[in-house]
């Protein structure tokens, strides 16, 4: 059963568990037992203590996982949540984004490659493939050498590891990185070549993951890590990380591609949104036709100084 569940979210879980141990023995309630009645007043006692409609929510689920699915049906549980919704609606964490164009300019002067030190050259690779694939920090760390198909177009890098959205039947994502002749110095499958020809004496051995830490003994670096060199990058950029966070690239770089015209569905599929962005899919109605398209138009060269 627990296998069924990602740590993080049974980390998100504990927080939930542990508010709902303290509310049932400050009343003396069976924590496995408990009435319809308590848990909407536990519901609502976080709501008054200023939890958002996501964290109550969050709180539900925890509490279905527990108790039983009864919890998520039942209607009085259902209404409380709809009427927690209304008076404190779900809102986008950024109400506006920031220009790639900033972070590439910036990342142009970082070439070439091979005479930038290893700590550049690291941060440099992470935050492009960020920008060009629009994937979490966690699917990014995964990526492995072994999975990475090089053509002559380019880079395909195939995700074999279980991320957040792997699910039975559902496509395991799939990373396209065209070659940027017109502008080597953003390039993102040249820059992981790089990568790869300057930490192959590096590398510990039995180490297959593409990212390493650029510090000795080069252990594979983790989804926090990639973060902290993300928004380090961000802000040499001059983009105000005190706004933010790594996580915005993936703002940022489904932007612009929309903003480039490349259609909804591709923009979907490279993301690795799924039924939550379907609706949105339906109205535009526009069939993906290059694999490459996304990060082409996150690399567009329309605003990028070329400094070959």
């Amino acid at each position: 059963m627990l296998s069924s569940i990602s740590s993080n979210t049974l980390k998100q879980y504990s927080v939930s568990f542990k508010l709902w141990w303290e509310f049932c023995a400050h009343r003396q309630i069976d924590i496995f037992n408990p009435s319809i009645p308590m848990i909407l007043t536990f519901l609502s006692e976080q709501f008054n203590l200023g939890s958002s409609y996501g964290s109550i929510n969050s709180h539900r689920s925890a509490l279905s996982l527990l108790l039983g699915s009864n919890i998520g049906s039942d209607e009085t549980i259902k209404r409380l949540l709809k009427g927690i919704y209304k008076q404190k609606p779900s809102r986008p964490k950024y109400s506006s984004t920031w220009n790639p164009d900033i972070v590439l300019n910036y990342l142009s002067g970082l070439f070439p490659n091979t005479e930038i030190n290893l700590e550049k050259l690291t941060r440099k690779m992470v935050t492009l493939l960020a920008l060009c694939t629009a994937q979490r920090v966690q699917t990014l760390s995964l990526i492995k050498m072994c999975n990475i198909s090089k053509t002559n177009t380019g880079l395909k890098i195939s995700i074999t590891d279980i991320i957040k959205t792997s699910a039975a039947g559902r496509e395991q994502p799939i990373l396209f990185l065209p070659y940027f002749i017109e502008n080597p110095n953003i390039c993102p499958a040249s820059t992981i070549n790089d990568f790869m020809d300057v930490t192959s004496q590096l590398r510990p051995v039995n180490i297959d993951n593409l990212i390493i830490s650029f510090k000795k003994p080069h252990k594979p670096a983790s989804s926090q890590t990639l973060s902290r060199w993300i928004k380090q990058t961000l802000a040499e950029s001059g983009v105000d990380v005190s706004v933010f966070s790594a996580h915005s690239t993936r703002h940022a770089a489904t932007s612009a591609a929309a903003a480039h015209g490349v259609c909804i569905d591709t923009i979907r599929k490279t993301a690795g949104w799924t039924s939550s962005s379907q609706t949105f899919a339906r109205f535009y109605n526009r069939p993906i036709t290059d694999n490459s398209a996304f990060a082409r138009s996150v690399c567009s060269v329309s605003n990028i100084e070329n400094n070959t």
